[in-house]
């Protein structure tokens, strides 16, 4: 087998494509003396025992021929942006050709911006991770998918709301746009989850409260971070979803709790429950706290029916 060949494979993750060794001149009785499987037609594996993920990507990317990248759930899989959710590989081709047949295991989607949102060095290939989320925002069925995959991207910094909002910005159509540069700028402002998101929005935007600063660090500490902190008034508020906050997360939040207590600062927390479900009530107790720290303001009703008012009395 010639060197560079060999390079290539293992480069590969063990899998190579029919193309690959036709253009290194190793013909098809080579493949046979060396009991090679085929993964899919014209694409090997030469090695034996099960295929890894990314022995299986990289024979999806092959099998869908020149200029193929592996996109959408794949693609964010491999960034670590997420865990697998999904087992079938997805890749994308540029628009002008097709992929002929039915590939087990592979979604084909088609782009005609793909040798733009490519990225130019990774393996195996693949979209780049603005594009990726672009993508995956593109496909959602509901505004929490879309939040969750921005917020995620940016929080894991991957990306940046900046980043994301200039690969938008070369697309002439998206889902959600005018929800995607709302949440942009909220994103940039700080806010790193759905939950914070629904804070911002629900609970200090819609009742009027002061803003807060998102994502501080008191002076002195290294690892701890403060979710909205009321500087002036001397009050934090810590929104905390599931992952994170147990196991060392809920060390973590006691050291926070403990250090805003002895640093003189009122701390208040709330969950998912608590900020989805009833964010006025939130909104009515964070206002008595800033109240008892000089806040000359009150909370105004996000709506005809809004409890605030009449709770923060």
């Amino acid at each position: 087998m010639p060197p560079e060949l060999a390079e290539l494979i293992e480069q590969q993750a063990g899998m190579v494509s029919w193309a690959q060794l036709r253009a290194a001149g190793v013909g098809r009785a080579a493949i046979r003396s060396r009991r090679w499987r085929q993964r899919h037609r014209g694409v090997y594996a030469t090695f034996s025992g099960p295929l890894s993920r990314e022995a299986e990507i990289w024979a999806g990317v092959l099998r869908a021929g020149p200029g193929a990248v592996a996109s959408h759930q794949t693609a964010a899989e491999l960034y670590g942006l997420t865990e697998r959710i999904d087992d079938r590989i997805h890749v994308t081709v540029p628009a002008d050709r097709r992929v002929r047949g039915k590939i087990d295991g592979v979604v084909i989607h088609y782009a005609h911006r793909l040798p733009k949102t490519r990225h130019p060095s990774k393996r195996p290939p693949r979209t780049r991770i603005e594009d990726t989320v672009l993508d995956l925002v593109d496909t959602s069925h509901h505004p929490r998918a879309v939040e969750g995959w921005v917020t995620q991207a940016c929080q894991k910094r991957l990306t940046t709301p900046e980043r994301l909002a200039e690969a938008m910005a070369e697309r002439k159509k998206i889902k959600w746009r005018p929800m995607m540069e709302s949440m942009l700028g909220d994103v940039a402002e700080g806010a790193h989850s759905p939950l914070e998101l629904k804070y911002l929005r629900s609970v200090e935007r819609a009742h009027g409260l002061p803003r807060g600063i998102r994502q501080s660090r008191p002076s002195g500490a290294r690892i701890v971070w403060t979710d909205v902190h009321y500087k002036q008034f001397r009050s934090v508020v810590e929104l905390d979803g599931r992952v994170g906050h147990e196991g060392e997360g809920q060390f973590r939040d006691r050291r926070r709790d403990n250090r805003s207590m002895a640093d003189g600062l009122w701390t208040l927390r709330y969950g998912h429950a608590d900020t989805f479900g009833s964010p006025c009530d939130i909104a009515a107790e964070v206002a008595r706290v800033l109240r008892s720290q000089v806040w000359a303001g009150e909370p105004r009703p996000c709506s005809a029916d809004c409890p605030a008012p009449e709770l923060n009395r």
